[in-house]
């Protein structure tokens, strides 16, 4: 929208019947309506514009009476400015052409005769749409409020746990990280190195319910030349080998009894003795351990030491589930969109509306690394330029149609963008206020109009609220 001189949001018509233009440019009297007859003419006006809407019809000269050059214009329009909602005008009975068109990527369609009430209902939802992408990725491209740079995320859950890791990174005492499988444990625990004093020395991980009993205890202690058969040299095990550093034992659960005995001597006094060797070894390991089981359940059925775990969880950051963490799905889902795109070459746009809800309704049992891996597969084999509940292989519910009342989608988007920014400013009233471009009484006063202050004392439902003016 740069070099406009008007506030008002453009809208790019692409229609060859000059009958049609004029009604579109009284019909639209908030809008900077940009008239345009043919492709050459629309291509020109994205570029020099990037309109944020357009209205185009599918039969464009020279092929008045086809779909061609429509077709032709829409892909180029859309590769211009993907962010544009385009709204395709078909013919009566040609449904099959706007099926078409929304798979490759158009917002929406309205058939002839044009009904001039519905075709203002959907460029309304397409402006709100756009502003409220526009203000996501504005606020998703300021810098996160947690240091934890492999760690995505908007939800004021998983950022206490990023703030927390940042403050146990510190203390040099053992630290239990508890989550179901796929939610980060391991990014956690390399932040954990990575944010500590010992962050130049070695991360070493292993996984305790990876590898066999009759060799685990090798793989942690190592062992002498000779110490067993098929020992043929003295190998040093990763206790020894993450000296001066941190080793990671994800899923501790799975640790066989025997071996919890032996770690827990090593935790006691921080020395090793290698299989067969005698030795004492004396080394300055930092333990950082997970698991996604009960411990005091094992504790319980015998299977696992209560003094391990004292010794073990010294401090206990819990991680939440990905289905615990609302708007992060379609924050991770984008994100790894992004990512394959670039990693395959592709040009995926995005998700349709029933990829959404889709997405939003599993319970995602493995987590953050099964949304990873269900994302990748469906870019590597999606078909069209939006990604479906299908190529999620996920069951594909029909979405619930949204109110279409202006006034209450204004303030769905307006409370969304709300709780964006508390997020964002870890509930800090200046610095969320100054994101918004609103003054702090103003701010409360929005709070409290929607419902986001749960008492008089100033506490929002995301968390404890700060009035720190001097961020």
């Amino acid at each position: 929208m740069s070099g406009s001189r008007t506030n008002k949001p453009k809208l790019l018509i692409v229609e060859d019947d000059e009958g049609l233009t004029s009604q579109y440019r009284w019909a639209f009297p908030g809008y900077d309506v940009l008239i345009t007859h043919a492709r050459p003419q629309a291509v020109a006006a994205v570029k020099r514009d990037a309109p944020p809407l357009a209205i185009m019809d599918l039969g464009l000269p020279p092929d008045p009476d086809g779909v061609s050059e429509g077709f032709a214009t829409l892909e180029e329009i859309l590769r211009l400015a993907p962010r544009t909602k385009v709204i395709v005008v078909t013919g009566n009975g040609d449904r099959k052409h706007a099926l078409r068109a929304i798979a490759l990527g158009a917002y929406d369609f309205c058939e002839k005769p044009i009904e001039l009430d519905t075709l203002r209902t959907i460029v309304e939802r397409g402006i709100h749409l756009f502003r409220l992408e526009e203000e996501n990725r504005r606020l998703s491209a300021m810098p996160a409020s947690s240091p934890v740079t492999n760690i995505i995320t908007a939800h004021p859950a998983m950022l206490k746990v990023c703030r927390d890791i940042e403050k146990v990174a510190s203390a040099n005492v053992p630290v239990l990280l508890l989550g179901e499988s796929g939610t980060g444990k391991e990014a956690l625990a390399r932040a954990v190195h990575d944010l500590g004093p010992r962050a130049k020395h070695p991360f070493v991980a292993i996984n305790c319910g990876a590898i066999p009993e009759n060799l685990l205890e090798s793989e942690l202690f190592g062992h002498e030349r000779g110490a067993f058969t098929g020992a043929v040299k003295q190998t040093i095990g990763k206790i020894e080998s993450a000296n001066k550093g941190t080793l990671f034992l994800d899923e501790i659960g799975d640790l066989p009894y025997p071996l919890q005995v032996k770690l827990l001597r090593f935790l006691q006094d921080q020395i090793v003795e290698r299989i067969g060797g005698r030795q004492k070894i004396q080394v300055d390991v930092r333990i950082v351990s997970a698991t996604n089981a009960d411990l005091d359940e094992k504790i319980e059925q015998g299977l696992f030491r209560g003094d391990l775990l004292y010794r073990m969880n010294a401090l206990t950051v819990r991680i939440p589930p990905l289905r615990e963490r609302g708007s992060d799905i379609s924050l991770l889902a984008s994100y790894f969109l992004n990512r394959f795109n670039r990693e395959f070459n592709r040009g995926i746009r995005g998700f349709t509306e029933r990829a959404v809800v889709a997405m939003n309704a599993h319970d995602w049992p493995g987590n953050v690394r099964e949304l990873e891996n269900r994302v990748k597969r469906a870019v590597v084999m999606a078909e069209n330029r939006m990604i479906d509940a299908a190529d999620l292989e996920l069951e594909a519910e029909e979405p619930e149609l949204p109110d279409l009342d202006l006034r209450t989608a204004r303030l769905r988007a307006e409370r969304e963008v709300i709780q964006n920014a508390l997020a964002r400013s870890n509930n800090t009233m200046a610095v969320a206020a100054r994101l918004l471009g609103v003054s702090r009484p103003t701010l409360y006063g929005l709070m409290e109009a929607h419902g986001l202050l749960t008492d008089a004392s100033g506490v929002p439902e995301t968390g404890t609220v700060s009035d720190d003016s001097t961020l």
